[in-house]
């Protein structure tokens, strides 16, 4: 629908009204329109033109952490080797510059970078998993010490991991029936 289908609509509207001897001013039939469209407004319907052939509503998609790395021989013996992520795709602006690549693992994907100011070193990554405890078997057998502990509430696990430079990735296991329910302290903000 573009703003001048719906400047049509409200002059229709209008013309059908005062036919049968309902005053309308132009406005208030433009704004009437608009919320026959589901929108809050004439202004609103007005700034959503610009995304013709766009949903109208937001739509947020995947979160794609940027995790730093100094090293790529170690990043690659980590996420790779130890995770079992795979690389989709590396990228230089030279042969000799720092390396950003995306590696991905059912559906996760991480970029990893080298390039300063990317991200900080020492950041966390929560992870959600289904099968936490086959995850832990894959990590130990290559050689992971890490351990699984509880989570913050007695419904979730979580094995923690640190990268060669400092990052954390926390990958948790919550129980299918609590999914839903927040652990004890977490409140939704009014509003």
């Amino acid at each position: 629908m573009t703003l001048e289908d719906g400047k049509n609509m409200a002059r229709a509207l209008r013309d059908a009204l005062a036919a049968k001897s309902v005053a309308l001013t132009h406005s208030q039939a433009l704004e009437l329109v608009a919320q026959m469209l589901g929108h809050a407004d004439w202004n609103t319907m007005s700034a959503m033109e610009g995304r013709a052939g766009r949903d109208a509503a937001v739509h947020l998609t995947d979160a794609i952490p940027i995790l730093r790395s100094f090293d790529e021989a170690k990043a690659k013996a980590f996420y790779v080797d130890l995770l079992g992520f795979k690389i989709d795709w590396e990228h230089r602006f030279q042969p000799d510059f720092p390396l950003y690549m995306q590696v991905s693992r059912d559906g996760l994907k991480l970029h990893v970078s080298e390039h300063h100011g990317d991200a900080t070193p020492g950041s966390t990554t929560f992870i959600d998993v289904r099968n936490l405890d086959a995850f832990h078997a894959e990590l130990s057998a290559r050689g992971s010490r890490a351990g699984i502990e509880p989570g913050p509430n007695k419904n979730m696990r979580v094995l923690s991991v640190w990268d060669p430079f400092g990052n954390r990735l926390r990958f948790a296991e919550t129980k299918e029936s609590a999914s839903s329910a927040r652990p004890k302290g977490y409140t939704v903000p009014a509003g």
